[in-house]
């Protein structure tokens, strides 16, 4: 059939579609297979990978756990826990040092009924916790980046950095730190994941793990801004449409917010009212010290070098070098990165603001004499930032790239040659393939092949067309395959290499923290205990302060053997009065004690008795000096008619009650209080008993 102009019909509309409609027999838009092509690692190569490197952790992090103990808080927790309801409000609702976390208790109270004081029950439930967090961060990269290679690198990063070593070691920090990672990943994958298939189970999944991981940390409020950005950003760095990808969230948006709502008015009405804060004397070096000498360093593997000072936790302490090496990387990775790689300023700009999110109130809430800077030298308030910035490396992988070459040598732009197919919120969908076949299915039917084909001169226009790109490829093929082949393997090998020695300067960074932290005065301690207390049975115990590496004064009552002891101690093991006076020494040995002589009462009016207490009469026991305020032990010398009990206080002071035997015997008394005159009064109104002169004052070791 011949057109108006004397060509055959078909001609224009063969010439249109020379170029649009791909061809069975034209080149394929890949690179030949003459040419070097970079590595190639199948699914299920990349999952396997990704199980040895976890495992690989898991096996690092139990050798760093079970070099531990307990440690300061741990003991404050436990105390509570064994002298509490489990259920109680007064337990699950209270403020401690600041934090609520009804869930951090019951995990520490099942931990106490499973295997009292026992670190290596505590060791498999950290190492656990660990493995959850490890889990959930492999899922967001998958999420993210598909089950290929390129995940491996952020994976690597979140398994071993340093960041989150510290935290991981010490149980009250743990019960902290791991949730919150565990949540951050957890969350940010549910929030892509409904965005991109907007299955309600993901918004109800993320605002149950958001709420758990409120119940373990206050800190966990991050949670929900921080999957909002991710979600964002993805699309951002993809280019797809930001605001797509917000409004097809907004189900956790919604759902997050209600059960944030809820526990901030729980979290108002039980936490207490922060002192008074005053600003810290030298804010510039607070902010150089956590940055140069904490988490830059430890974002390329270090500190290397550790200082401890007992009772502290280990802080990081790294070379010279190591801080200006440090920053040099960073430096030029960020600008490599921004070469690279698309739209990744927002990202950059979200990463750095959650690191001053992070800095900031310990800076301010933790503002003591050389408090702070210590704090944030230890790593442990960094432990969520190992998850923010392994998802900013995801994004980076993710991003698209600004220069990709095609096979004729020219730059083509990346949205057409190296963006995965996306459903118009920036997140790869995993289904464009099969969408791309029906499309070309669906233009295949509206172009037959014979309207193409149909005639001499359509075949002839398609055969030149042909020969041209053939030998455009062919040219462009022999001219740039060696050249790509090498740089592709070079980058490759490149990035093998820089992995391997972060994994060295991280594990060497594990191994020195690890070596800080083993010593343990409370391991020494509690193991002695533990093995001396079944044999002091015969008779109770007063309690005592536990040794002061052990946990501080200033933590009284909770730092009393009583509290600290109660869930291995039997019901009579403690009591504020023996007949037999012993102490527990520092290496948890029990011993025979004696009560020095601060004050003593004197001898009483009455020959060969002393002070006479008869029936319920009170009798007041004068003391040759005043003694102040504290815990004092009263050593009361005294000759009973009948068994029975008594009670002993300084005067106005609470009253400490006491069994007393028939006979010549002593009592030793446990007394808070201060004054010049002790109290003793009969709680049998038959009893009879005479006191004699006898020391008030410290107990001591009798060795």
């Amino acid at each position: 059939m011949v057109g108006r102009d004397g060509r055959p019909a078909n001609y224009e509309l063969a010439s249109r579609n020379v170029t649009s409609v791909p061809l069975l027999d034209s080149p394929p838009h890949s690179p030949d297979s003459s040419r070097p092509v970079p590595w190639r690692i199948s699914g299920r190569t990349v999952l396997l990978v990704a199980a040895a490197l976890i495992v690989a952790q898991l096996v690092l992090r139990g050798w760093v756990a079970a070099s531990g103990f307990f440690y300061w808080d741990d003991f404050l927790l436990i105390g509570r826990v064994s002298s509490q309801p489990v259920l109680s409000s007064e337990l699950l609702f209270t403020s401690h040092d600041g934090h609520v976390m009804p869930l951090a208790f019951v995990l520490t109270w099942l931990v106490t009924e499973v295997a009292p004081l026992n670190w290596t029950v505590a060791v498999v439930v950290l190492v656990a916790m660990q493995l959850l967090a490890s889990l959930a961060v492999l899922r967001l990269l998958v999420v993210l980046l598909g089950v290929r290679a390129r995940m491996l690198g952020p994976l690597v990063f979140f398994l071993f950095v340093p960041l989150s070593v510290p935290a991981f070691a010490w149980w009250s920090a743990a019960v902290n730190a791991l949730p919150l990672q565990i949540a951050l990943a957890w969350v940010s994958a549910d929030a892509v994941r409904l965005v991109r298939t907007g299955r309600r189970r993901y918004a109800v999944s993320g605002a149950a793990v958001f709420a758990v991981a409120l119940l373990f940390f206050e800190k966990s409020v991050v949670v929900l801004p921080v999957a909002f950005a991710v979600t964002l950003l993805a699309a951002h760095v993809s280019g797809g449409s930001v605001r797509a990808a917000a409004r097809r969230g907004a189900l956790l948006w919604t759902a997050g917010g209600a059960v944030l709502l809820a526990w901030s008015a729980c979290f108002l009405l039980v936490i207490q009212r922060p002192r008074g804060l005053s600003a810290p004397e030298h804010p510039g070096s607070l902010w150089r010290r956590a940055l140069s000498d904490a988490l830059v360093p430890a974002l390329f593997g270090g500190p290397w070098r550790w200082e401890r000072w007992q009772p502290a936790t280990p802080w990081a302490d790294p070379p010279s070098a190591l801080v200006v090496l440090s920053w040099v990387l960073l430096i030029v990775f960020a600008a490599w990165a921004f070469r690279v790689r698309y739209r990744l300023g927002a990202v950059g700009m979200c990463t750095a603001a959650y690191a001053v999110v992070t800095i900031a109130p310990v800076v301010v809430l933790r503002d003591g004499p050389s408090t702070a800077g210590i704090l944030l030298q230890s790593l442990r308030y960094f432990a969520d930032f190992a998850v923010v910035a392994t998802i900013a490396l995801a994004l980076l992988v993710s991003a698209r790239p600004r220069h990709h070459a095609s096979p004729d040598g020219s730059s083509n732009s990346p949205a057409r040659h190296s963006v995965p197919a996306s459903d118009g919120t920036g997140v790869p969908d995993r289904d464009a393939g099969s969408r791309r076949k029906a499309l070309s299915r669906r233009i295949s039917g509206r172009l037959p092949v014979r309207a193409v084909l149909g005639s001499a001169v359509s075949r002839r226009v398609l055969r030149a067309s042909r020969r041209l790109e053939e030998s455009r490829w062919g040219r462009s093929a022999s001219r740039s395959a060696r050249p790509a082949g090498a740089d592709g393997s070079g980058r490759q090998f490149a990035g093998i290499a820089a992995i391997v020695v972060f994994v060295a300067s991280s594990v060497y960074s594990t191994i020195t923290f690890t070596r800080s932290w083993e010593p343990s005065p409370a391991r020494t301690y509690v193991s002695g205990v533990r093995a001396a207390l079944p044999d002091a049975a015969d008779a109770p115990l007063l309690p005592q302060e536990v040794p002061w590496n052990v946990l501080n004064p200033l933590a009284f009552p909770e730092n009393m053997t009583d509290r600290v002891f109660a869930p291995i101690a039997a019901p009579t093991t403690f009591a504020l009065s023996t007949p037999r006076l012993r102490m527990i020494t520092d290496a948890g040995a029990v011993v025979d004690a004696r009560v020095w002589w601060n004050r003593a009462i004197v001898e009483g009016p009455e020959p060969r008795c002393g002070y006479r207490v008869h029936g319920v009469a009170g009798v007041n026991l004068p003391l040759d000096g005043p003694m102040q305020i504290r815990d004092w032990t009263a050593q009361l010398n005294y000759n009973a008619e009948r068994d029975g009990r008594i009670a002993l206080s300084f005067e106005g002071e609470t009253e400490t009650i006491a069994d007393v035997r028939a006979g010549l015997n002593t009592v030793y008394v446990r007394l808070l209080g201060g004054g010049d005159t002790l109290r003793i009064r009969s709680l049998d109104d038959r009893q009879t008993l005479c006191v004699g002169a006898g020391p008030v004052g410290v107990a001591a070791h009798a060795q």
